[in-house]
């Protein structure tokens, strides 16, 4: 989460989104745990795993990386080196890429 807590400092202004979600605890504890973290981008509950039933999801954590046209990219189970080198450079490389306009070819 530190790692996400990075990217989501270096890059939301140019349009990257974090968003973690969590299938675990509840409110007080997600919130005690984002605190703790200093994590500021959005934490949603699954309390009942439909997300994590909808996206197929074996193991935790898990990551989706989302392109701007909304095509899945990437899945991730366990952790990963969010900060290194080559994560950068995917993250770089995404972000260059055009926004999707609603209804464009």
């Amino acid at each position: 989460m530190p790692a996400l807590q990075q990217l989501h400092r270096d890059y939301s202004t140019r349009g990257l989104i974090v968003i973690g979600i969590n299938a675990r605890e509840d409110k007080a504890t997600i919130r005690r745990y984002a605190k703790k973290l200093g994590l500021t981008f959005p934490l949603l509950l699954d309390a009942d795993g439909k997300i994590n039933a909808t996206y197929g999801v074996v193991g935790l954590p898990a990551t989706f990386i989302i392109g701007r046209d909304g095509r899945a990219i990437a899945f991730a189970v366990g952790t990963r080196e969010w900060t290194s080198a080559p994560a950068r450079a995917l993250v770089e490389a995404l972000l260059t890429e055009p926004i999707a306009r609603v209804g464009a070819l």
